[in-house]
């Protein structure tokens, strides 16, 4: 098994030539809705056990790498004021580059003999719409798949450490995202794809990065 692992919301850049559809939106650029917070630590830390990495370097506000090209939300109430054709260049330059480089590697993983475990790294605020999150790590997969099961049973006993640690929460693991569209194209016996969301008090705690890297060192050391 090899790791694959991806940072979609890494970066809250947004490059010079879109910048002035991002006048006066510096406080929601930098806020947790404009990248994750903390999670760049996370995916340098387990970085070293990965065979591939990739991360975002666009805020998802500008373009969202773990949003279908299609959905609702790929585009924010920002980068939806572009013209149709800027939009289009948007996801012919970064969103399918992006997609296309870590489906191509699973299958290339899968081609040598091996399967992909494929780690997504997120980070979540810890109060939305006035509501507190009632987690400190989420772990997002779809139960009908064994192979995901099982891993984020044994994953979640050894994060349980660290903080409370819930199943498909904050959000779905089937929702839309890029661990979900790439079980559409990859059988569980050749692909888990696990979305790992920390909650943001957490994940901006000393320690708490190599903490989650560490307990993957059992079964990635290799």
């Amino acid at each position: 098994m090899k790791l694959v692992l991806t940072c979609e919301h890494y970066s809250a850049h947004i490059p010079r030539q879109w910048a002035h559809v991002f006048s006066g939106a510096d406080e929601a650029l930098h806020s947790h809705r404009g990248w994750d917070i903390g999670a760049p630590a996370i995916y340098r830390a387990i970085a070293p056990f990965a065979s591939a990495v990739f991360h975002g370097n666009h805020s998802r506000l500008l373009i969202d790498l773990n949003r279908s090209e299609t959905h609702p939300h790929c585009f924010s109430e920002f980068s939806r004021a572009l013209p149709a054709l800027e939009r289009q260049r948007l996801i012919e330059t970064i969103h399918r580059p992006f997609r296309d480089q870590v489906r191509d590697t699973i299958t290339e993983v899968n081609a040598s003999g091996d399967s992909v475990l494929h780690i997504s790294v997120h980070t979540f605020t810890p109060v939305l719409h006035g509501q507190t999150r009632n987690t400190d790590i989420g772990l997002l997969y779809d139960p009908s798949r064994k192979s995901e099961k099982q891993f984020v049973e044994w994953w979640g006993a050894q994060l349980g450490a660290m903080g409370k640690v819930r199943r498909n929460y904050p959000y779905k693991g089937t929702s839309d995202g890029h661990t979900t569209a790439l079980r559409r194209i990859f059988t569980q016996e050749t692909y888990s794809g696990i979305e790992l969301e920390v909650n943001q008090t957490l994940a901006n705690k000393r320690g708490t990065a190599k903490a989650v890297a560490d307990t993957l060192r059992p079964l990635l050391r290799s």
